[in-house]
């Protein structure tokens, strides 16, 4: 299983924006082959900085997510709200 961390910041007036498009997308990438887990959180300190955190069964199943229309189309309308460039992680649960 690979896990994946998303660290976006957004503008401040651009935050419920972003809130729609996840609650309008989160249960088509829930359904993604090889998805098992996805949420959304906010920084406790900062609160236009938010964070996915999803699991997939493999990294090749991330990949397909990511080359995928679905994905291509909800990160275009995101990308464009963005305050800082975003960061990502993929790791692997070892322990």
């Amino acid at each position: 299983m690979v896990k994946r961390v998303v660290k976006m910041t957004f503008r401040n007036e651009e935050v419920d924006g972003f809130l729609m498009i996840f609650n309008q997308t989160k249960s088509l990438i829930r359904a993604s082959e090889g998805c098992m887990h996805l949420e959304l959180w906010r920084s406790a300190t900062e609160s236009s900085v938010l964070f996915t955190l999803s699991h997939w069964e493999n990294a090749l199943f991330l990949e397909k997510y990511r080359q995928s229309d679905l994905f291509k189309r909800t990160w275009a309308k995101t990308k464009v709200l963005f305050a800082d460039k975003p960061a990502a992680w993929t790791v692997e649960v070892i322990a």
